[in-house]
């Protein structure tokens, strides 16, 4: 990996912790973006401080298997993720490639009338 890949991964990871904090749903980054996630948490002091300092509190990494019917599949979740929660962030679609989201706002996944949807 490049160093200028893994900057803007860090950079993502970053942007979903920032979101993680205020978010009143849970959230789901995407399987590149939790790489960079569990990277850090190795560094449990390193980690733990900035926690402490960027957010006043420890953002514990807490997988669980949600019930799909309320909150939809990952997929769901990591487009509502990108595309609510990490509003005012710069989203890398590299590092979210399974969403394939629509240039647009009113939707979270390819909706009928965006431009970006295959006629």
């Amino acid at each position: 990996m490049t160093e200028k890949r893994a900057d803007r991964g860090v950079g993502q990871m970053l942007a979903f912790l920032a979101a993680c904090d205020y978010a009143d749903r849970p959230l789901s980054p995407s399987p590149l973006v939790d790489d960079f996630w569990h990277t850090f948490l190795l560094h449990t002091k390193a980690y733990a401080e900035f926690c402490e300092q960027r957010f006043g509190r420890f953002l514990h990494h807490q997988p669980v298997f949600l019930d799909k019917e309320e909150h939809g599949g990952g997929k769901s979740l990591r487009a509502l993720t990108v595309g609510s929660t990490l509003a005012g962030y710069e989203i890398d679609m590299e590092f979210w490639p399974e969403l394939d989201l629509a240039d647009c706002s009113q939707c979270h996944a390819n909706c009928s009338d965006s431009p970006n949807h295959p006629k």
